[in-house]
């Protein structure tokens, strides 16, 4: 898995202060947060008036980091690709399927050999409601990346978390396209969520527990990459767990389960667990939250 960290934010109020105010102390702690991460999300939104060339600045305390540009600003990622001295090992993110933004950002891919994070959706769509719908963007943009030469491994599709408490069908036709992604193309892509979507809008105390849940899925589906909260560190420690199929505990064996149910096509029903055990029924209350087979109450634990 690799682990793409989210904590430089524009959303978070306290990101967006520090940006505008160049508070390098901050932002420098939110650094050594993620530096065991694969790679940074710098999410800077539009990245103009007082966060202006903001990437330039970023960059001069991001040395030697892969970094994933996240900007609606096409120019301001540009830029920064020019100076930052390992392109080849950074993220655009990111392109959709509009003709324009998906020409100029596929030509970006292909000079400086970045990879490149492609989002199933378009000004037209929105985000389509089923994994079908959202195949249909995914075959669009493919066809022109191919078309530019660009290495299938420098692929990274998202299939686009919506948070749980807005339309909780999503969680299961995200797990859907992920592995109609994954059985789709030869040589084969990459997929990629942003995690913490999924549990946008639910109480602070409920948000770990659903996130690691639903990576634990995500897993499973064979997600390749998710930009996530580099402060979990028990979400990286299952996901790895995982990954080596090395369980500690009662609770890792019910993950790796969880895991397997996805990936073989299992039901929620015949996965068996220790019903006197609070984390394990939390878990599978989760579970059955994120594949809508019982409702969301905004509230998990028993």
């Amino acid at each position: 898995m690799i682990f793409i960290g989210e904590n430089i934010h524009i959303i978070s109020k306290q990101v967006k202060s520090a940006l505008e105010n160049k508070n390098e102390n901050f932002v420098k702690k939110m650094i050594k947060i993620q530096q065991n991460f694969d790679a940074i999300d710098l999410n800077v939104g539009l990245a103009k008036g007082k966060l202006d060339n903001i990437f330039e600045w970023l960059l001069t305390m991001c040395s030697g980091q892969k970094i994933s540009f996240d900007s609606s600003n096409i120019d301001a990622i540009e830029n920064a690709l020019k100076i930052i001295p390992n392109p080849h090992e950074c993220y655009i993110n990111s392109t959709n399927a509009d003709d324009e933004k998906l020409e100029r950002l596929t030509d970006m891919a292909c000079e400086f050999g970045c990879n490149l994070i492609a989002l199933s959706m378009s000004k037209e769509t929105g985000v389509p409601k089923d994994a079908d719908g959202r195949m249909e963007l995914v075959f669009k943009i493919y066809e022109k990346c191919m078309e530019k030469g660009i290495d299938s491994e420098k692929l990274f599709f998202d299939p686009l978390v919506l948070p749980l408490r807005a339309d909780q069908s999503q969680g299961v036709e995200v797990l859907n396209t992920i592995k109609m992604i994954k059985e789709s193309f030869e040589p084969k892509v990459n997929t990629v969520i942003g995690l913490s979507n999924i549990s946008n809008g639910v109480a602070n105390e409920y948000r770990a527990m659903i996130n690691r849940v639903f990576a634990v899925l995500c897993v499973g589906a064979g997600l390749d990459c998710m930009i996530a909260d580099a402060k979990d560190e028990e979400l990286q420690r299952i996901v790895k767990m995982i990954e080596c199929n090395n369980p500690q505990t009662e609770t890792d064996k019910l993950y790796i389960n969880l895991s397997n149910m996805v990936q073989y096509f299992g039901r929620v029903q015949d996965i068996e667990f220790d019903k006197n055990d609070r984390q394990q029924c939390n878990i599978m209350s989760s579970v059955k939250v994120l594949l809508n087979e019982e409702v969301f109450s905004g509230g998990l634990y028993v």
